[in-house]
């Protein structure tokens, strides 16, 4: 009896392990296919993936030269295919180009690629040689040619953002009024003064720099635009009221002054 376990433990055991019948022509058939499948789309791949012959560039163009763009593509492409072209690459090197904002690279069937462009607009000067867009980005910092119409703001380095954005806001407010802004300026302190297109400047300080702007809206504005000649400064920096300096050199107080602040 003990014998006949071991046998029939041992068969099994065997029984349990033994590899399962393979079919070889099945097998065949099968690999066939795939060789055959990988074999056709290397076909296709090595048809569609012809040299790129041509590129077109599309945009609204003042400050990039297409030339310049497709001279920057043809580089980068060079030596590849239409399906094997790596079309980030050719975005990055397209957005090394002075004032190039955004890009867009599409392939362009059976040989060519379409480069849609899109400019940097410059929303104001950044000190004496640079140029923030309308995110408040420095996009320039050495323009040789400034568009004398932009306002120039200023203020210590890493603050681009910031009083790109405090001039837009108060750019949109003033040209209802008819004035617009010249210059803003944020010192090294935290202190903003603006500058407008009547030769006026506006002190605001380092505190409360929203209130006080509301308030030379609300209460000084219509004088700033009626005597703007005869004004050098406005100072908001009050706690109920403001200051103006008169052109002569006499200085007139807001009857509800309160005491100047920073």
């Amino acid at each position: 009896m003990l014998g006949r376990r071991k046998k029939n433990s041992r068969k099994q055991a065997e029984s349990r392990w033994r590899l399962p019948d393979i079919n070889w022509r099945t097998l065949g058939m099968s690999l066939g296919s795939v060789v055959a499948v990988c074999a056709l789309a290397a076909a296709v791949t090595w048809t569609l993936d012809q040299p790129i012959q041509s590129v077109s560039v599309s945009g609204r163009f003042q400050r990039v030269a297409p030339v310049d763009v497709e001279r920057v593509v043809k580089q980068q492409v060079r030596g590849s295919g239409l399906l094997s072209v790596n079309l980030d690459a050719v975005r990055k090197a397209i957005h090394t180009l002075p004032w190039v904002d955004a890009v867009s690279v599409q392939r362009e069937w059976p040989r060519g690629l379409h480069v849609l462009v899109i400019e940097q607009v410059a929303a104001a000067r950044w000190g004496e040689t640079g140029l923030l867009n309308t995110r408040g980005e420095l996009f320039s910092k050495d323009e040789r040619h400034m568009p004398p119409e932009l306002a120039e703001l200023s203020g210590p380095e890493g603050k681009e953002s910031l009083v790109a954005q405090r001039y837009l806001t108060a750019q949109g407010r003033l040209i209802q009024a008819g004035l617009r802004l010249t210059a803003m300026r944020l010192d090294a302190r935290g202190a903003w003064e603006f500058d407008l297109s009547n030769g006026v400047t506006v002190r605001l300080g380092r505190r409360q720099i929203d209130e006080r702007f509301d308030k030379f809206i609300n209460a000084a504005l219509k004088l700033v635009t009626q005597r703007g000649g005869d004004i050098s400064y406005v100072d908001m920096r009050y706690t109920n009221g403001f200051a103006i300096g008169w052109r002569g050199g006499a200085t007139h107080t807001s009857k509800e002054d309160g005491g100047r602040n920073a």
